[in-house]
């Protein structure tokens, strides 16, 4: 498909600047918040006025096209950025019975306000579009940078994505049960048999292009299923990798979006029995937390993995391996209901 060049995240865990995933930040709580770094690349006057999520995406957006101007365009994926300036603005309209309404909320309302920024703040004026599919968003997004690489390979394009715990959306989530009551640390997510996860937040980017010169990993493949049944799940998951994966190489790694929520556990043990015992078991959510686009996160991790060589303890279930590691299979899962695969390997 496609090779990721750079990559930044602002995450729950030291992912920004001086990267180490080595050691896990322990956070308690039903929510993990991203550790928001110093962003030096925005004025403070526009910082001031960015909601939490446009500031995470502008930020790690920033600390890589600060190195390339060349950016062709900009794809960002999300499932509920910019709903809490939207609950803001609409908060007011009732206040100020339709008077004088304050414009910053308005215009950072919709859920193209991170890629917007972006583009405004860097004088891009090339293909600019944000994906709004839930669970799927950041997936779309890379099917969209793919296709748009099929027909210009040597351009250069923002890939990412961005979600915050707003508000709205936490109070909204945690009355449907998407969350465990009361203080959960995510040390124990694994080990807390109950349902709900804890609500996460972060944002992804990666610099995308079709050359493989220098590249940190490559996209071979990805797909998506909507579907409720572990055995269809299982059974696409075994027909991606046989479509998908090289002939004479095998599945190292197989990173799972496994987030504490025991309603979902059968999704992800029927893909992991699947796996060949070499196959090093590895799961992410207990550092991101789960939000629509974490998926977004787990793929920057998968893409330390490869360039480190080196899988940190915390993130094993079963079967470690030593290195080296090629092909990594991730497979994420949105309340049971959005599933996605993608298979990352080391540049040939």
């Amino acid at each position: 498909m496609f090779y990721i060049h750079q990559t930044s995240c602002i995450s729950p865990q030291q992912t920004f600047a001086d990267t180490d995933i080595s050691k896990l930040q322990e956070l308690t709580g039903n929510h993990l918040k991203a550790i928001e770094p110093v962003y030096n690349g925005i004025a403070p006057a526009v910082l001031r006025r960015m909601g939490k999520s446009v500031r995470m995406g502008v930020g790690t957006a920033l600390s890589i096209i600060n190195e390339n101007t060349n950016i062709d365009g900009i794809i960002i994926g999300t499932g509920n950025g910019g709903k809490e300036d939207c609950v803001k603005f609409l908060t007011q309209i009732v206040d100020y019975n339709e008077g004088l309404l304050t414009p910053i909320n308005f215009v950072q309302s919709t859920p193209n306000a991170a890629a917007a920024q972006v583009g405004l703040l860097t004088g891009n004026h090339g293909y600019n579009i944000t994906h709004v599919h839930l669970g799927l968003a950041f997936e779309l997004a890379m099917i969209d940078a793919d296709m748009l690489l099929l027909e210009h390979p040597s351009h250069n394009y923002l890939l990412g994505a961005v979600d915050d715990i707003a508000t709205y959306n936490y109070i909204f989530e945690e009355k449907s049960g998407s969350y465990k009551p009361g203080n959960v640390s995510n040390l124990s997510l694994y080990r807390d048999d109950s349902a709900g996860s804890i609500a996460g937040e972060g944002s992804a980017m990666f610099l995308v292009n079709g050359t493989a010169a220098r590249a940190l990993a490559k996209i071979v493949a990805i797909d998506m299923l909507h579907h409720t049944d572990e055995t269809v799940i299982k059974e696409k998951l075994q027909s991606f990798i046989k479509q998908h994966l090289p002939e004479n190489e095998k599945v190292d790694i197989f990173i799972t979006g496994e987030n504490g929520d025991n309603r979902l556990l059968k999704y992800y043990e029927a893909c992991e029995s699947i796996m060949e015992e070499h196959v090093t078991i590895t799961r992410f959510k207990h550092m991101s937390g789960e939000f629509p686009t974490a998926s977004a996160m787990g793929l920057w991790v998968c893409c330390n993995i490869l360039q480190r060589q080196l899988i940190p303890e915390h993130m094993v279930k079963n079967n470690p391996s030593k290195s080296p590691y090629r092909n990594i299979v991730l497979y994420n899962n949105y309340k049971g209901l959005q599933h996605s695969y993608m298979l990352i390997s080391l540049p040939s």
